[in-house]
C-alpha cells in the first residue's frame, strides 16, 4: 500500500505515462476528455507550483475545493496534495488559505473565508471562463502561467491530505481508500466507470481507484442508453452507477 497521495499518483504515471488514466464524460454538454498520466500529472504539478510559488503556501495549509467530480477538480485535489497542503471538502465553511469553485457556487464560497480564491467553469477543452466572478482569478488561465513538473519536498505519510470534513493524513486517507475499492471491487489494472450522481465523494472516484492503480472513465449526467457502448469502447472491467 502506498503511504502518500503523490507517491500513489507517481506509481499510476510510472506504470505507463501514455496510457488514459482519467476519462472524463458529461452527456449534457457532449465533452470527453481523455487525460493519460503524464498529461494528469502536468495539471497536477501546475496546480502545485501555483499554489506554493504562485500563492506562497507552505506546507500544513488548507485549501478547499468546492467542486463536483471532474477532471479539474481531481487535478486540482492532486495539486494541493502533492504541494503538501490539506484538501478542505465541501462541508461546514471554514478558514482556508485558498479556494478553487465554480461561478455557480460562488455564492457558497462566499462563506469561506480564505485570501486567494480561483473559479473555473468547467469547461469543454478546459477553455476560460468569459466572465471572471469579482474576488476571483480564472484557474485554467493562470495555471497555465506554470511549469509542468513540481520540484517541492516529498510529502510525509503524517502528513495533513484533508482539513474537512474530518482531517486524515495521507497515510490514513490512502488506508480508506484501499478499504473502500476493496468494498466497490476495484482492483489493481481495472477500468473502472462511475457515474458521478451514485459516488460523488472523491474518496470513491478518485482515492479509491488510484490507491490500487486502477483508471477511470467519470461519467456526468450518465445517459443510461450510452452505458452498453461507452463500457465496451473504454474497456470497462467495473462499472458503478447508481
Amino acid at each position: 500500500m502506498y503511504t502518500t497521495i503523490p507517491q500513489a499518483l507517481a506509481s499510476a504515471v510510472r506504470r505507463d505515462p501514455t496510457t488514459p488514466l482519467l476519462t472524463w464524460y458529461d452527456d449534457a454538454t457532449g465533452d470527453r476528455t481523455e487525460l493519460s498520466g503524464a498529461t494528469l500529472d502536468n495539471w497536477v504539478a501546475k496546480t502545485a507550483n501555483l499554489l506554493i510559488d504562485g500563492l506562497g503556501l507552505t506546507g500544513g495549509e488548507a485549501v478547499a475545493v468546492l467542486l463536483p467530480p471532474h477532471w479539474q477538480a481531481a487535478a486540482i485535489v492532486l495539486g494541493v496534495s502533492s504541494a503538501g497542503l490539506a484538501v478542505a471538502l465541501p462541508g461546514r465553511p471554514q478558514p482556508v488559505d485558498a479556494l478553487f469553485t465554480t461561478p455557480e457556487r460562488a455564492a457558497e464560497a462566499a462563506a469561506w473565508a480564505a485570501v486567494d480564491r480561483y473559479a473555473t467553469g468547467l469547461l469543454p477543452l478546459a477553455m476560460p471562463l468569459r466572465e471572471v466572478p469579482p474576488g476571483f482569478v480564472d484557474y485554467v488561465t493562470d495555471v497555465r502561467n506554470y511549469g509542468d513538473h513540481f520540484g517541492g519536498a516529498p510529502v510525509a505519510p503524517d502528513t495533513r491530505a484533508l482539513a474537512a470534513p474530518v482531517e486524515l493524513s495521507h497515510l490514513a486517507v490512502l488506508r480508506t481508500a484501499t478499504e473502500r475499492a476493496a468494498e466497490l471491487g476495484i482492483t489493481t489494472g481495472d477500468r473502472v466507470l462511475i457515474d458521478t450522481r451514485a459516488y460523488p465523494d472523491p474518496a470513491d472516484w478518485l482515492f479509491a481507484p488510484l490507491a490500487v492503480g486502477a483508471s477511470v472513465v467519470l461519467c456526468a449526467n450518465l445517459h443510461p442508453a450510452k452505458l452498453e457502448a461507452r463500457t465496451t469502447a473504454e474497456k470497462v472491467t467495473v462499472v458503478l452507477t447508481a
